[in-house]
């Protein structure tokens, strides 16, 4: 690889992460606890000011008298489980689910709440008539139970609101597994709609996609992101709808095929999804964390809410690999080393060409930087004598760095995993690293990673003539290091380990042609010797 080439590809991946130090670095924003005490203090404000929240977040208008409702939204029916309390509010919707296991707990030690206080909320139904739906938004529902304790078996809930002309129930199931199974009756024949909620909004780290997801049956998944919904948009034959972020989602599927999604966006250009129901609806829903087994259990089409972004498509793969692993190795930190090992050895035939390639091209160097003095003021011609030169030795100026980008979307493929992987949230690996999800608190692991790629630097050939292009390559490390600080502990071991294979293959080619130059020069003293005898 030429010294152009070389600083070309820092100068590329120095431009990557400094985008990315955006994302890890954002403008300073009000922490959810922070938007929790303001939405608290938000109800104990003018009624007015609620309903103006509810109509930026709907998109739809509200009418006066729906103030009280939104205000006095109180718990009719809780739902208890060993990993989990839901809460179904008078509106009959899904006001609360927090979740109870370690691992979801907050820097601030406290359980992870689904369901933001402010906006829709999953189950929420809105009637075309402005009178009608006036007239359901102040009529408390009534529920057959106040308290259900989920174990083994399914348990079961009634809703009913009784309006003047128009009855609506509800029937709800519920599973220990986070889904629950829907059906909506109406005594007479109206036109109402059905909210899918909020997205939840507990953790978002770099890079993190939020928002929301239509998943269609001919396998076509439509993400729209926070700040990028552009007005109305209407889908058919939808498998599945969810609001998600990094690692939980609010998900609803099991529609019929002529069932109309709408997505529009509210006052901040965030997604609002909900659908055009039937008197008689039946449909099934999910909340709770993007975990793959729980969601394949529960429905396979279902581990398509697990998003990965543009490099799904070698993203899903690898988390399959990554979980056949940890069914061998019963530990995730453990299971990554495995997956690195795997690629490399995967990507050896191609990392080894690429590394002998640039030994090839540290031999002809100083023959190249003849050739270049030599034709200085003719580049054409210049440039040709190169070429032949690369040619004559078997040198590809290329070889050395096509290896490198060739790792650039495994690498993100992996990062994608890694960063959007629930199940290494809470999974420890040894000693220190007891968050594969959170960044290394010692800051041990990215020194690790920066050091071993200062000294995988040092092993591997380069000849760089201007010494500004030098150092711009040496300081590549540091600006690595510095990123990496606060990157997923999983996602810096795979490069550590990374590094280390790099190392080793990068020791074996310089000792190969190490051997290869000493037996060339034995054998050129054994020439010289037979000639003296002579």
């Amino acid at each position: 690889m030429t010294s152009n080439q070389r600083l070309m590809l820092a100068v590329a991946l120095s431009i990557v992460f400094f985008v990315a130090y955006t994302a890890i670095f954002p403008p300073e924003q009000v922490n959810t606890d922070a938007n929790k005490s303001k939405n608290v203090e938000l109800k104990q404000e003018s009624q007015s000011n609620v309903t103006s929240s509810i109509e930026q977040e709907t998109g739809h208008a509200i009418s006066s008298d729906e103030k009280i409702s939104v205000g006095a939204s109180n718990t009719i029916v809780t739902i208890t489980n060993k990993n989990f309390i839901l809460k179904i509010d008078t509106l009959g919707r899904i006001s609360s689910k927090e979740l109870l296991e370690e691992k979801f707990r907050d820097e601030e030690d406290k359980h992870a709440q689904l369901i933001p206080l402010v906006g829709t909320k999953p189950l929420f139904i809105r009637f075309l008539e402005d009178e009608l739906n006036k007239e359901a938004t102040t009529v408390a529902y009534k529920a057959s139970a106040k308290e259900l304790v989920l174990a083994d078996a399914p348990q079961k809930v009634t809703l009913t609101q009784k309006l003047s002309d128009l009855t609506v129930t509800k029937e709800l199931t519920f599973y220990a597994d986070g889904h629950y199974d829907v059906n909506i009756s109406l005594s007479k024949d109206k036109r109402y709609f059905v909210y899918l909620g909020q997205r939840p909004e507990i953790k978002e780290q770099m890079m993190t996609v939020v928002g929301a997801m239509v998943y269609t049956d001919d396998e076509i998944a439509t993400i729209i992101e926070d700040g990028d919904a552009e007005g109305r948009k209407t889908f058919s034959g939808v498998e599945l709808i969810s609001a998600f972020d990094q690692y939980t989602a609010t998900i609803m599927y099991g529609f019929s095929k002529d069932t109309n999604i709408l997505v529009e966006r509210d006052r901040n250009d965030n997604p609002v999804i909900y659908f055009d129901a039937q008197p008689n609806t039946s449909f099934h829903g999910y909340i709770g964390p993007k975990d793959y087994k729980i969601l394949k259990e529960i429905k396979p089409v279902l581990t398509n809410a697990i998003e990965y972004g543009w490099f799904t498509f070698a993203a899903k793969p690898l988390f399959l690999l990554l979980s056949w692993l940890y069914g061998i190795f019963g530990n995730w930190g453990w299971a990554i080393i495995g997956l690195t090992i795997i690629i490399r050895v995967v990507l050896y035939p191609l990392t080894y060409k690429g590394m002998v390639s640039m030994q090839k091209i540290k031999e002809i160097a100083p023959r190249i930087k003849e050739v270049q003095a030599k034709y200085k003021g003719d580049p054409q011609r210049m440039n040709a004598a190169v070429m032949d030169m690369y040619k004559k030795h078997g040198a590809n100026p290329l070889g050395g760095c096509l290896p490198m980008l060739l790792q650039i979307p495994v690498f993100f493929a992996i990062y994608r995993v890694l960063l959007n992987a629930v199940e290494l949230q809470g999974a420890p690996w040894m000693f220190w690293i007891t968050d594969l999800s959170r960044m290394d608190h010692l800051y041990i692991l990215p020194i690790l990673m920066g050091a071993s790629m200062y000294y995988q630097q040092k092993l591997t050939p380069n000849n760089f003539t201007d010494p500004m292009q030098e150092k711009v390559f040496k300081f590549l490390p540091i600006i690595f290091t510095f990123f990496f600080l606060t990157f997923p502990s999983g996602l810096v071991l795979y490069w550590f380990v990374n590094n280390l294979f790099s190392i080793g293959q990068q020791f074996i080619v310089n000792q190969q042609f190490q051997n290869a130059k000493d037996a060339k020069i034995a054998a050129h003293k054994h020439v010289e010797k037979r000639d003296d005898k002579d």
